[in-house]
């Protein structure tokens, strides 16, 4: 009987936890991010150093509750966000930690990323304090790089 009440509880626990992770963090109108250095089609050397630039929100570190912030996450050699399966998961519950999907949970503005030589994409992504995207999402345009 005690394993079932507790089992009840922690299920309404999580369930009432769950709204929280639900993509439901507010964007201020206009807010936007973008890569300070790098642009569509550009051929650079590496390492890549990128800057993220952001308009109209401030970086605060994963975790932190903090209206009209984020921080960054870099999505690597994947179709924009909102077009490959999975996105919509993504979207309402967070942004996974892969070689895809790069965390910058710390509240980092700039990374240096070892990147083979080749054609890239990256795109920039905000997230709120449990890594979810803001809502409406604050997303860079997909951009195409050339490590030589």
């Amino acid at each position: 009987m005690k394993k079932r009440i507790f089992a009840a509880l922690t299920t309404a626990a999580f369930i009432a936890a769950a709204p929280s992770f639900a993509g439901d963090t507010p964007s201020p109108e206009g807010a936007s991010v973008y890569f300070g250095n790098l642009s569509d089609g550009d051929t650079v050397s590496g390492p890549v150093k990128i800057v993220f630039g952001l308009v109209g929100m401030g970086v605060a570190p994963a975790g932190t509750e903090k209206e009209n912030t984020g921080h960054h996450h870099v999505l690597l050699n994947r179709p924009a966000l909102g077009v490959a399966d999975g996105d919509d998961d993504i979207i309402a519950f967070g942004i996974p930690a892969d070689d895809n999907h790069i965390h910058f949970g710390g509240g980092q503005t700039e990374t240096t990323l070892d990147l083979p030589s080749g054609t890239h994409t990256l795109q920039l992504v905000l997230g709120d304090l449990n890594h979810v995207p803001h809502d409406p999402v604050v997303a860079s345009d997909l951009i195409t790089i050339t490590v030589e």
